[in-house]
């Protein structure tokens, strides 16, 4: 029964969410400040979600194998090299590090 208390307000927290858009803009179209902001909302959620993923470690936070492959797959991407490269390489190294520890 909790659980789907749960789902139920979280499905009408959505809605209400999505409803205030309209409500507070009323066919506005909102200023370029604000535009830029909710455009740096994705990155900013995916980068949050990455470094919760990498790092956990069922309750606690930790360091693994997984965080020296996403390491070396940023370095290869902030040296411009391409996303191919990074996943594989990352993927490699964790692989590797795993199997020695």
């Amino acid at each position: 029964m909790t659980i789907w208390l749960a789902i139920g307000l979280l499905a009408l927290t959505t809605a209400l969410i999505k409803a205030a858009g309209p409500v507070v803009f009323g066919g506005r179209t909102p200023g370029p400040r604000f535009l830029a902001v909710v455009a740096m909302m994705a990155p900013a959620l995916l980068a949050a979600l990455v470094v919760t993923s990498v790092f956990a470690d069922g309750r606690h936070l930790g360091v693994g194998a997984e965080v020296v492959g996403v390491a070396a797959g940023a370095v290869l991407l902030w040296r411009g090299r391409s996303v191919v490269l990074a996943v594989v390489v990352a993927v490699a190294l964790t692989a590797l590090v795993r199997a020695l520890f």
